[in-house]
């Protein structure tokens, strides 16, 4: 047999694809690395990150994302509608909702009755903004605070909801807004993740929702944008740790002996991932030093602690972690995405939703004041919100108080936007009269995304990343900044 020929047949499927990708590996791979490297020399210090970004002077340097995963009701916080109180019990006219799609639970609407907000409203601050009871912390700094009571979105169910939020595709995969910024910006610092992550939910709630990887995932992005995820107990993040009798000097060595390894096998294959696998790994060792010093919070002056509530010392609560948002940021970290589970209150809004806004109201007020009170909250863009909101209407029995709920809605609904260019104590947009649609300065989840980016430098329609033969986008080819919220 021909030599060649034989040496062909020998060959594995694996050494196939990894030996003809290494010229395309390679050539991406380096394209990659050199603008990496044009990025490190002109960025004043800043970590990775393309050299044609930022493309303009930004108004944020770091985004903190307060996701309310669930879908907090809009109508009970944050939408005051007189009309619901005064038609509350009634059937819903058809004209709100004719040619609507709806979860399964609801079906068709008709006959569904008009249910009033659980708590009563008040107006706060010199801006007049309405906030509920369920949220007196929040209505405490409703000066700073942007409101926006036009959101839409066309997802009806939460997993496809929250991917469509956070990834501009409601299917898994895509890169998520997180990985966007740190493959587009880089870092402000060497010795953290420029994207991390933390979850938590209400204690005893029956309504939380899955946390799935995907959420902070980097899609085609190379894997070193994804998101770290802080956990609540043990080491903070996994297989951080040395085992036990390895020092400093021993894993540093066995580091630089991976590193030597894994530039062979990159030389073989050209796989890009290996890269990132050589880089993740020096991350790692990094975060060997920085972590603890990072969730050492025993130097936190005891008036910053209160500011958070009674829960902020409590791993894994939404109060401590709104707390290592702030230490997070402080130390150059790039995206912090905080994700609350149990809102999802289909028969619950008068038990769970106490506990919800209770574990969440005073933290996210106290992180908005802490970071106002050190200087940073001009360059850090806070978002709190969900994946959409809640029917105005009710689901179950409007004489079981105890069991009364709403159900998804995609229509209208609430996030506010405080700091990083973004206009203080401004409500924009609005729903109807019942809350039920968007009806001025309607504002979609991709213009949200386009507006995100804008504060932070970026142009949307340019940030792009080629993969099977399409130039992909945050905003897919969606979105238009919403100027009127920036400053």
């Amino acid at each position: 047999m021909n030599p060649l020929t034989q040496q062909q047949a020998l060959q594995t499927r694996r050494q196939f694809f990894g030996r003809s990708a290494v010229g395309i590996g390679t050539a991406a791979y380096a394209s990659l690395l050199h603008r990496e490297a044009e990025a490190n020399a002109d960025a004043g210090g800043r970590v990775g990150g393309l050299p044609a970004l930022p493309h303009y002077a930004a108004k944020a340097k770091r985004v903190i994302y307060l996701f309310m995963n669930g879908a907090p009701t809009h109508t009970d916080l944050f939408d005051y509608k007189p009309m619901q109180q005064k038609m509350h019990g009634e059937p819903i006219p058809e004209s709100y909702f004719a040619g609507k799609r709806f979860s399964t639970m609801t079906g068709n609407p008709t006959g569904k009755k008009v249910l009033a907000p659980v708590e009563p409203y008040r107006q706060y601050g010199e801006s007049g903004a309405w906030v509920s009871d369920f949220m007196k912390h929040t209505g405490g700094v409703a000066d700073d605070v942007c409101f926006i009571k036009s959101m839409y979105t066309e997802q009806v169910n939460h997993a496809p909801a929250v991917t469509f939020f956070l990834s501009g595709s409601e299917m898994a995969g895509r890169p998520t807004m997180g990985a966007w910024l740190s493959y587009g910006l880089g870092n402000d610092t060497d010795n953290l993740p420029s994207f991390t992550v933390m979850t938590s939910v209400s204690k005893g709630t029956t309504c939380g929702q899955i946390f799935y990887d995907y959420y902070w995932g980097s899609g085609f992005l190379p894997s070193r944008f994804q998101g770290v995820k802080f956990r609540a107990g043990g080491d903070p993040v996994l297989y951080l740790s040395s085992p036990a009798g390895m020092s400093r000097p021993i894993r540093r060595g066995i580091l630089d002996d991976l590193a030597k390894l894994n530039e062979l096998q990159y030389q073989e294959f050209g796989d890009p991932e290996i890269q990132t696998r050589i880089a993740q790994y020096e991350m790692a060792y990094k975060m060997q030093a920085s972590v603890p010093e990072l969730t050492d919070i025993s130097q936190e002056p005891q008036h910053v602690l209160a500011m958070y509530g009674p829960d902020v010392k409590e791993r894994g609560t939404f109060a401590h972690n709104c707390l290592m948002a702030r230490r997070l940021a402080e130390r150059g970290v790039r995206f912090i995405q905080l994700m609350h589970a149990g809102w999802d209150q289909h028969g619950s809004l008068t038990t769970e939703l106490y506990n919800q806004t209770r574990d969440t109201d005073q933290p996210s007020a106290g992180l908005l004041r802490d970071l106002k009170q050190r200087g940073m909250l001009e360059d850090t863009l806070i978002i709190w919100g969900g994946e959409f909101g809640r029917t105005p209407f009710l689901q179950g029995d409007i004489n079981n108080r105890p069991k009364w709920g709403r159900d998804h809605h995609p229509y209208a609904f609430t996030v506010w936007m405080a700091g990083g260019g973004i206009k203080p104590g401004i409500t924009y947009g609005a729903s109807d009269d019942l809350g039920m649609n968007a009806v001025k300065d309607r504002v979609h989840v991709h213009d949200f995304q386009a507006t995100i980016m804008h504060l932070l430098g970026i142009d949307h329609e340019r940030l792009t990343f080629k993969h099977q033969g399409r130039r992909y986008r945050l905003t897919d080819v969606h979105g238009e900044v919403v100027r009127s919220l920036l400053v």
